[in-house]
């Protein structure tokens, strides 16, 4: 791609003499003998680069670059002067100029200072890309579906984000929790600043208070160097504590301290440091019945619930399934766009299925269609529970049931078949409730509310 540089200087011999230099370079360029023109040349042309004199008649080379500043901040800009001064240095840096050369100069210092130039204007346009690229990924575009549930969730983060108070998201695992965490995070005045993620469950107990806190050199065994944590590497932007549940009561309190006087100490230290942090936490389990059972600090909920987001499962919103498809299938099958990605019978199946795993277990399903090469999803190539949960169910034909003569207790009926189907899902997850619990679709309370109604539920 050319590059183009605008070169701006009242003396003649000055513009020919740079213009001949950095054609030789390999770049286009373009002359104006005053502020006003070279004003001209950029209203009608794109410029990389423009190099301009300081002292001109008219308006000055400070001038210009003002107006080049405000027009196109993209634009890289250097500065020239035969009367070289600190202060007009300073007062072109702070206006944005890359950097400042005096008159003489050496043929290589400009060609170092165009290349170097050049090369901040280009990663000053990939990094506000990549940011662009970061805010539309996150930003509720990262969130798929139209259904109402969808809608309210897209309405709640819209007022949530903007805030500074805590936010606390549940809902079962696969349902994109850490995705609306980022969601807020990069529609809040915080997006320039980092996010940091951590799943909780996934540290040992003995390193996750240097993990979130840091260490001081030799605070203990292999604390060979001072560590920042992860309050410090979220400075000034949004940490994310995925399966907040996992934190063990000790720790429960250290973290309490940082929510209520908003600073931490590093594991050996002595010094206390600011938490300018926004904490948005997330849990699949049931965090009040932890706070009943004792394993969940009641202050510490009620610190990290200043806001509830609860994430609906896949099987409460089953109308948003073909726009996840449709949208899983070309990101993983780029080429696919304009065919058809899905035969209704599969579709119909995909739509009847309960989805435990919510839309990451989706999300598998139709990677898994696009690695074995199918351009279309039909039912032969769903996976084998699918169809099996779907034949199951076929099985048991309403048509089959028949009302005795005498009629019947329906509630004894329905009770005795939702207990076979209790003690069945039991049985194929070896006695674990949670297993049990996501093969029926149901919650974890949900599970054990029913298996008590029946006096199923002991430990």
């Amino acid at each position: 791609m050319e590059i183009r540089v605008l070169v701006v200087d009242d003396e003649l011999s000055m513009r020919e003499f740079l213009a001949i230099l950095l054609e030789r370079e390999g770049y286009a360029v373009d002359q104006a003998e005053s502020a006003e023109t070279a004003l001209e040349f950029l209203e009608a042309n794109s410029y990389d680069l423009v190099i301009s004199d300081v002292q001109m008649p008219g308006l000055d080379g400070i001038q210009l670059l003002g107006k080049i500043k405000d027009a196109t901040p993209e634009t890289a800009v250097l500065m020239m002067t035969a009367f070289s001064t600190a202060e007009q240095a300073v007062e072109a840096m702070k206006l944005g100029a890359y950097d400042y050369i005096a008159k003489p100069f050496k043929v290589e210092e400009v060609k170092i200072l165009v290349r170097n130039a050049l090369e901040k204007r280009d990663l000053k346009r990939e990094n506000q890309r990549l940011r662009q690229e970061v805010q539309e990924r996150y930003s509720f575009s990262g969130l798929l579906g139209k259904s109402k549930k969808m809608r309210e969730l897209y309405e709640l983060i819209e007022k949530v984000a903007p805030s500074m108070a805590n936010v606390l998201v549940l809902g079962e695992s696969g349902t994109g929790k850490e995705l609306v965490a980022r969601a807020i995070h990069y529609n809040s005045s915080r997006k320039d600043k980092p996010f940091v993620a951590v799943n909780c469950g996934a540290i040992p107990e003995t390193l996750m208070e240097s993990e979130l806190f840091g260490h001081k050199k030799g605070a203990f065994t292999g604390a060979i160097n001072d560590r920042a944590g992860l309050f410090e590497q979220a400075g000034g932007g949004t940490l994310f504590l995925d399966e907040i549940g996992e934190v063990p009561l000790q720790l429960q309190a250290k973290l309490l301290r940082v929510l209520q006087e908003k600073e931490f100490r590093r594991v050996g230290g002595i010094a206390d440091q600011k938490a300018d942090v926004r904490i948005v936490a997330a849990s699949n389990r049931n965090l009040e019945e932890q706070v009943r059972e004792g394993s969940f600090r009641e202050d510490l909920f009620y610190r990290l619930n200043v806001v509830q987001i609860q994430m609906p499962p896949l099987r409460d919103r089953n109308e948003d399934i073909p726009q996840l498809v449709e949208h899983f299938f070309r990101k993983h099958v780029p080429a696919a766009s304009g065919v058809e990605i899905i035969t209704p019978g599969a579709l119909k199946l995909l739509m009847s299925y309960n989805f435990p795993g919510n839309v990451r277990e989706l999300e598998n399903l139709v990677e898994r269609c696009a690695v074995l090469g199918n351009r279309e999803i039909d039912v032969e190539s769903l996976p084998t529970q699918i169809k099996g949960a779907q034949s199951q169910l076929s099985s048991t034909s309403c048509d089959e049931i028949v009302i005795p003569p005498e009629g019947m207790n329906l509630e004894g009926y329905l009770d005795e078949i939702e207990k076979k189907i209790l003690l069945q899902a039991l049985e194929r997850c070896g006695g674990v409730k949670k297993k049990a619990a996501e093969l029926l679709g149901l919650t974890f309370r949900s599970f054990r509310y029913r298996l008590a109604k029946f006096g199923m539920d002991e430990e």
